[in-house]
Parts: C-alpha cells; sequence; structure tokens
C-alpha cells in the first residue's frame, strides 16, 4: 500500500515552491459596518414623516407551518414523509411519484429509470403543473436526462415561478442576479425573504443553521461531518443519557436541538415540547421561554396564547430579558391579550436596556410605522444599526426593505438584494442541505450530489462548492447523469468547472483558485492562461497568499501577464505579508527571480524553466517507482545499511587516529612537524 505522505520528499518541495500553487480559501461575506449603514442613513433624502412608505410590514405574524405549506411541491414529503398529511400527498401523488423515482435513479445511476422519470415530469409540465415545471426546468439546467439548455432551463422556471413554486423563484432570482438585473432579482428575493422571515423566532434569536461544506480544500471536512450525524453522534447520545438521567441542562439542550435541527438532529417540535417540559420540572429557566415561544407559534401543537404569555412571564421574571421581546409581541399584535402599544413599547425597551438586540430590532419597527409612537425613521434607523451590529437576523430583512425603498437609507438596490438574499436563503428549501448532508453521511453519494446541485440551482454557494466537490473527488462514483446515461469525463470536468466558477462568483477562493488552476494546466477546459489570470486575479482580491504567490510566476514567466520581475515580486512579497507560512515558496521563487535577473541567459535559467516539464516526471517516477510497498523496503534497508556501514567506517577511523597519537607522540616536533635523525 502506497504512503503518500513519504513522498513529501525534498526535491518535490522545491518543485513546487516554483510552480503555480491553490490551497483551502475562506468563503466571501457581506460585510456592512456600522460606518456603512450611518453613512447611508446621513446620504437619505427621505423625510422623517414620509408617509408614502406602504411597502413595510409591521410584526409579522411568526405562525409556524409545514414546509410543503411555506414551499409548495417541497421534496419533504419524499424525505420527511411524516410530515405531510396523507391528503396532500394523495393530492400530489403523480408528481411526488415521479421526484421519487428521479432521486432513485440518481441514486443508482440508473439511466433507464431516470429517462421513464424525467418523461413523467415533462408530460405534467406539458400539461401546467408548475412543480413539475421546475423539475423540468432544473433538469435542463444541469442537462440530466436531457440536452442542457440555459434558455429552456429559464422558461421553465419562469412557468413554475407564475405557479407558486417558490424554489424555482429562488433559481430566478439568482440567475438575474448574476446577470445583474437586480431590479428584477430584489422583488424576487423580497417575496422569498418574508416566507423565510416567518420561521424566525418572536423573542430569542433564531440560530443561524449554516449549510455543512463536507470538503476542506480538496480533502473531506471530517470534523464538521462527525458533528453532523444527528442522533447517531456520540456527543449527542451522551448528552440524551444524562437528560435521561434528569438532568435539567442536558434536556433543556436536547429541547433545542430537536426544536431547531441542530447538529443533523432532524426537527421534531413534538420532541422539543416534551424535553422542555421535562427541563421546566426540574427548574430549567430557558425552557419556559422556548415553551412561550412554541405556544405563541403553535409549533408542534396548537397556538395558545394564554399559555405563551403565562410561560413568557414566567421567563421575564428568571431575568430572560430576551422574553420581554415575546411578551411585548403579544401586546403590539393582541394575542392573549387586549392590544396595548404603550405596554408593548416598555417590554420592548426593558428587553434594549438589558443589551438584547431584538429589543431595538423591536423598536426600530415601531418607530418606523409609527405604532404607537411618532413616525420617525432616524430613530428608527438607528435602532436597526445597533441590532445590526449585535448579528439579530429580523435586522437584515428590515435593513433590505429600507435600502430597497430608500426609506430612511440611501437606496441601494444591489444591496438589497444580496441582504434579502441572505434571509431568503434560511427559508424551507434550505432543508435540501440537510437531505443532502444525511445521504452523504450513509454513503448515498449519487442522492447527495443531487440535492446538492438542485441547491446549487437556488444559488447557495456552499451547495455549488459540495456538489463540485464530489464530481471531483468520486468522479464515477458520483453518480452524475448526463444527457444519455452515466456522465463521461469530459461532461463530469465541465459540471464540475461550471459550479466552482459560480461559487467563485459569490467569494469562494478555494472555487476561484481551482478555476484558475483548471485554465492553466487545461483541466476539463482548453488551456487559457489569460482566464486563468482572471481567476487568480478575482481570488487575489480576497486576499488570497496562493493566487498572489501565483500572479507572481505568471508575471515571472510572462505567461497570461506581462513578463515584469519588478511585479513578480511584488505578488510574492504580498503573499508572504498575508500568510508567513508562504517563507519557504516565497524564499525560492525570491532566489529564482535573482537568479533570472542577474544570469536572464545562464544554464540555471534554463534549469528553472525546465521543472514545469520534469517535475510531472519526477512524481511519477517517485510514486511508481519508489513509493510502491517493496521497492519502498529495499530502499529504506539500502539507506540504513548505507548508514551503518558509513557510520562504522567514521568511527573506525576516529580510533585509528587517536591510537596513532598516541603511540608517536615523540617523533613530532613542537611544531607538530617531524623530526628526522
Amino acid at each position: 500500500m502506497r504512503n503518500r505522505n513519504s513522498r513529501r520528499i525534498t526535491f518535490v518541495l522545491l518543485c513546487l515552491a516554483l510552480l503555480p500553487i491553490s490551497t483551502l480559501g475562506r468563503q466571501l461575506v457581506l460585510v456592512l459596518s456600522q460606518e456603512d449603514l450611518k453613512e447611508a442613513a446621513a446620504d437619505s433624502t427621505n423625510l422623517v414623516d414620509d408617509p408614502s412608505d406602504t411597502g413595510f410590514d409591521d410584526f409579522i405574524d411568526s405562525e409556524a407551518k409545514p414546509d410543503y405549506v411555506l414551499d409548495p411541491g417541497s421534496w419533504s414529503p419524499i424525505f420527511e414523509p411524516a410530515t405531510a398529511p396523507q391528503v396532500h400527498l394523495e393530492h400530489e401523488g403523480a408528481y411526488y411519484s415521479s421526484v421519487s423515482k428521479i432521486v432513485k435513479a440518481y441514486s443508482r445511476g440508473d439511466e433507464r429509470a431516470m429517462e421513464e422519470a424525467a418523461s413523467e415530469i415533462e408530460a405534467a409540465a406539458s400539461a401546467g403543473h408548475p412543480h413539475a415545471q421546475s423539475i423540468l426546468g432544473f433538469l435542463y439546467g444541469m442537462g440530466i436526462g436531457r440536452e442542457r439548455s440555459k434558455a429552456k432551463s429559464f422558461l421553465y422556471h419562469h412557468f413554475a415561478a407564475e405557479g407558486g413554486n417558490m424554489q424555482s423563484k429562488m433559481a430566478l432570482a439568482y440567475t438575474y442576479s448574476r446577470q445583474e438585473m437586480h431590479d428584477k432579482a430584489v422583488k424576487l428575493y423580497a417575496e422569498l425573504a418574508e416566507v423565510a422571515i416567518n420561521s424566525f423566532l418572536i423573542s430569542k434569536d433564531s440560530p443561524v443553521i449554516e449549510p455543512v461544506r463536507i470538503h476542506s480544500g480538496a480533502e473531506e471536512n471530517k470534523e464538521a461531518l462527525r458533528k453532523s450525524r444527528g442522533e447517531e453522534d456520540e456527543d449527542f447520545q451522551i448528552l440524551e443519557y444524562q437528560a435521561q438521567k434528569g438532568n435539567a441542562g442536558a434536556m433543556y439542550k436536547i429541547g433545542i436541538f430537536y426544536y431547531f435541527g441542530l447538529r443533523g438532529v432532524r426537527r421534531d417540535h413534538t420532541k422539543a415540547l416534551t424535553w422542555f417540559l421535562k427541563a421546566v420540572e426540574k427548574g430549567e429557566a430557558r425552557s419556559m421561554e422556548l415553551l412561550g415561544e412554541i405556544y405563541a407559534r403553535g409549533a408542534g401543537v396548537e397556538r395558545n396564547f394564554t399559555k405563551a404569555l403565562e410561560w413568557l412571564t414566567l421567563a421575564s421574571k428568571q431575568q430572560l430579558f430576551s422574553a420581554y421581546n415575546g411578551l411585548g409581541y403579544l401586546y403590539v399584535k393582541g394575542y392573549g391579550v387586549e392590544k396595548n402599544y404603550t405596554k408593548a413599547k416598555e417590554y420592548f425597551e426593558k428587553a434594549a436596556d438589558n443589551g438584547e438586540a431584538g429589543g431595538f430590532y423591536n423598536l426600530g419597527v415601531m418607530y418606523l410605522k409609527g405604532i404607537g409612537v411618532k413616525r420617525d425613521v432616524k430613530i428608527a434607523s438607528k435602532n436597526f444599526i445597533t441590532a445590526f451590529d449585535a448579528g439579530q437576523p429580523k435586522t437584515f430583512y428590515q435593513l433590505a426593505k429600507m435600502f430597497h425603498t430608500g426609506v430612511g437609507l440611501k437606496k441601494n438596490v444591489p444591496l438589497a438584494s444580496s441582504l434579502y438574499k441572505l434571509v431568503a436563503e434560511r427559508g424551507p428549501w434550505s432543508s435540501l442541505s440537510r437531505w443532502a448532508l444525511e445521504s452523504y453521511l450513509r454513503g448515498d453519494v449519487g442522492r447527495a450530489f443531487l440535492l446538492y446541485s438542485r441547491m446549487a440551482e437556488l444559488g447557495y454557494e456552499i451547495a455549488q462548492s459540495n456538489a463540485a466537490w464530489i464530481l471531483d473527488k468520486y468522479g464515477e462514483r458520483s453518480m452524475c447523469l448526463g444527457e444519455s446515461g452515466i456522465c463521461s469525463d469530459e461532461e463530469r470536468h465541465q459540471r464540475s468547472h461550471a459550479l466552482w466558477w459560480q461559487a467563485s462568483e459569490q467569494g469562494n477562493e478555494h472555487a476561484a483558485l481551482l478555476i484558475g488552476d483548471a485554465y492553466y494546466y487545461g483541466r476539463g477546459t482548453e488551456r487559457d492562461y489569460d482566464r486563468a489570470a482572471e481567476a487568480y486575479m478575482h481570488a487575489k482580491s480576497q486576499s488570497n497568499a496562493q493566487a498572489m504567490f501565483n500572479l507572481g510566476y505568471m508575471h515571472e514567466h510572462g505567461q497570461g501577464l506581462p513578463f515584469d520581475l519588478h511585479l513578480a515580486k511584488r505578488y510574492y512579497d504580498q503573499a508572504l505579508e498575508v500568510d508567513h507560512a508562504a517563507k519557504l515558496p516565497v524564499t525560492l521563487a525570491l532566489g529564482s527571480l535573482w537568479i533570472r535577473k542577474n544570469y536572464a541567459n545562464g544554464i540555471l535559467v534554463n534549469v528553472i524553466d525546465s521543472l514545469p516539464e520534469v517535475y510531472p516526471k519526477v512524481e511519477a517516477w517517485v510514486e511508481d517507482v519508489l513509493m510502491e510497498e517493496g521497492n519502498a523496503t529495499i530502499l529504506t534497508l539500502f539507506v540504513c545499511l548505507l548508514t551503518v556501514l558509513y557510520l562504522r567506517e567514521r568511527q573506525r577511523r576516529h580510533v585509528a587516529a587517536a591510537a596513532g597519537e598516541v603511540a608517536f607522540p615523540h617523533q613530532l616536533g613542537e611544531q607538530g612537524v617531524p623530526v628526522i635523525h
């Protein structure tokens, strides 16, 4: 068996140091500072009491609704059949049967079954079924069982969106966003964000549940996967054991896992309710607030505002200041109590005074809409900025509306679209990520790839990189299905390239580096140094050291960029400034530059220039000859034997020399010169 780590020999390191390199990069995130918001507020030309704003909601009714209601056509009845009533399954039976066939066919790599299922979907789509049209748009967009066609994909998604399919609206919004058609994108993202925000809590801040990135650079992200095994995770089982033994804190944590669906645990509001009630019996105060949430939203139980009020009141008396937000919400909506804006404001102020971001958000809404107070957009903006700085998730939605309409903040449609997208990606369609991860952990790579591909079409960067990585990592085992059967190598390369490119557009540095490498080396596409340089520039703009090194190398050799040793040195120096771990390759590269500058036509320059051709041959020889188990063993023994012989010979000479000095001291003069009698 080959030991890949043993290949890290000095010569290989030297060669690698003189070649373009790439590694894991950081994902780009939307950065919006308080200074940005204050500047936007200062630049706003809207009057404080502008009554023309009719595009804002006040306090959204956060009633808990199942995915199949919020996301018509959702695949939840296939992956979580217990969540959908039988009448819904019967009404959409033919549709779900066809989708189930697609999932199973992809899981097995069964091209005949896929063709049959795709034909059924196409027939339903032709009959005007919006959810079938959405699936057909996906098949055309990815080239699964059909010739890849962006035009047909867009057309079917358009029809599906008109028919109310939310996932097609996500796909269209992402398409418009990529084309910088922000006026169209922002309208769709606003609608989707409004659906998503319905799932947010009324008192506590909802945790941000990001899709899991199943890879870390080119390798599997084992640590993240270990933490995502749900009820099978050893840590969860230990926690559950402690809860069963009466540990109140463990009961609360188990309830949290089930309520939000954390760390791969399936959401189950009924189980969450059970654990919270048990925890309260043991005196766990935090569970009181969650019980108030559950009854206020009707999550797993019938809505009961009287019970919600009781539990939230008990929680607030236990110094759980976020519960004041829930109480204020009940009074501002008049749920279980007589509507009272003054009392609602008092509760929100108590929450804010105790540092709860939700309190600032709620006060911002009251001042923005003039609910129980004189409308004041400046005060509203100030509260929203404070809540935003604390990471309050609902604030993204309100700020997006303000940037969208220009009320309180200077109008900025592209930024509004980006903020709406962040909220929209937390909608019920994000369940695709959970199902994909579960499939991957079970070893069903084909199903995982299908689900990540669907999410990728909706604009999720992590899904794009996960799907691309699966293609690169698993090859034929990815069960990739193309236009007419299992994907060829060329189809896989093209699909992987497209997915990495989309991820790179959204700020994934690793993806940008891979795209640059693909063009530089001609992997899955024609070699194109110009486009490679463009991709590396994209990664470099995100302060990526490897991209800087690669750009320096291209300037040094005049590949895709002008031959310029000064610029090459500048990029090498920047790489070292950004990442001190690059000291070895940068030092060697600077040495190469010095040789090239001082011995432009010398033999050393020719040696350096030949390394790109020599290195693959040396690597292949090391792998195929030296690293074979038998050869490696013989080589190791041979090196050990030579070492032993060398040490013994060295010892023998040292002993002989010492003996000579002892035996003949009288034969040497004072200066060590032999005396001749």
